[in-house]
């Protein structure tokens, strides 16, 4: 039986960043298994045609508590599923302050008004760049969490956070620490949108059609096979199914929180990731050869053991190929809609 069958009437989870790409995956797949949902966006890098016709868009920022109370009267909101934050290691580095401002500090305000408005569950999405720099082979939850760059830190921060507050209030949590994210929901629904992104499929799809001349391959001297960075790469649409499981699993004990890892449990390489584009575009890309970026290690690859025994998680899209497949798909339909949406504050 569905587990939103099992809850009072039209419970609501309000997803934030909602319109951005990993948000708008996760509305889906909550909208698929049947919960109503309201997002919180306010479209610095998301867009209001992410969100799918029907769910309540609320436009502002997550540290407005104003806004917050009024989301929280209009909706009887059972959980929040937290995704609005900054994303980009580089810059997290050159701008620290930004990046604990976005992240710590408004999941902070968000957290607080959850707790107030007796929001039981919070969902938040958390990354493996907490575990820094591991020593070697897959990382396990068990891997001391050291971050090497702002952006790590700022979500760690946040987990801290939500551990003492689930100490202190009646509220349980579940912080999904996810690896690469890439793809694009299989039907072309949505998938990542915004001009200047740094994930390095998108970059390379970009090139192969025409709208970058080259990628960039940030790293060769790392000791990895062939010197380039190794990452575990999972499908979004895995990622927003996962996100879905883990709120069953919330309602179903809230007794007990969880921290688990998101990812496949399989390494690529940077030169990898762009044979695998060169395949599926049936075409060459070229590749720049570039020094390291700050904040960036060599190879992170997960331990999905503890989030397989914990979830009925069953990817779908475990394939590289797939994965660039998807997000091919996206970047055709994405052109079609440039013509139709004003892209230009997001430019590069």
């Amino acid at each position: 039986m569905n587990i939103a069958t099992r809850l009072p009437a039209k419970p609501c989870v309000l997803v934030t960043g909602g319109a951005g790409y990993i948000g708008s995956h996760a509305v889906l797949a909550l909208l698929d298994a049947g919960w109503p949902v309201a997002v919180i966006d306010n479209l610095s890098t998301g867009f209001r045609f992410a969100v799918p016709e029907g769910v309540p868009l609320y436009v502002g920022d997550i540290e407005d508590t104003t806004l917050l109370e009024r989301i929280f009267a209009e909706h009887e909101v059972a959980a929040i599923m937290h995704f609005a934050g900054s994303i980009v290691v580089p810059e997290s580095v050159a701008d620290p302050l930004k990046y604990y401002h976005n992240n710590t500090a408004k999941s902070r305000s968000l957290l607080d008004a959850a707790v107030k408005a007796g929001v039981p569950h919070f969902i938040f999405s958390s990354t493996a760049a907490t575990y820094g720099m591991p020593e070697a082979g897959a990382v396990s939850e068990e891997t001391p969490q050291v971050p090497i760059n702002p952006y790590g830190w700022s979500k760690l921060m946040t987990e801290q956070m939500l551990v003492d507050t689930a100490a202190a209030h009646r509220i349980n949590f579940c912080a999904l620490r996810y690896f690469n994210v890439a793809g694009a929901d299989p039907q072309a629904r949505t998938g990542q949108s915004t001009a200047g992104a740094t994930h390095l499929i998108k970059v390379a799809l970009e090139a192969a059609l025409g709208k970058r001349d080259h990628v960039g391959v940030f790293g060769t001297d790392y000791e990895t096979t062939d010197g380039t960075g190794v990452r575990d790469y999972i499908h979004v649409s895995d990622l927003a199914q996962a996100h879905v499981l883990a709120l069953e699993a919330l309602i179903d004990k809230p007794e007990r929180s969880l921290r688990m890892n998101c990812g496949y449990g399989r390494g690529f390489s940077v030169l990898e990731v762009l044979d695998a584009v060169d395949r599926v575009t049936k075409q060459k890309i070229e590749r720049r050869m570039e020094p390291r970026r700050p904040g960036d290690p060599g190879m992170l690859i997960s331990d999905p053991s503890l989030i397989r025994a914990t979830l009925d998680w069953q990817p779908q899209y475990d394939d590289l190929d797939t994965i660039v497949t998807h997000a091919l798909a996206w970047e055709r339909k994405l052109a079609q809609l440039r013509e139709k949406v004003d892209f230009n504050r997001f430019a590069a």
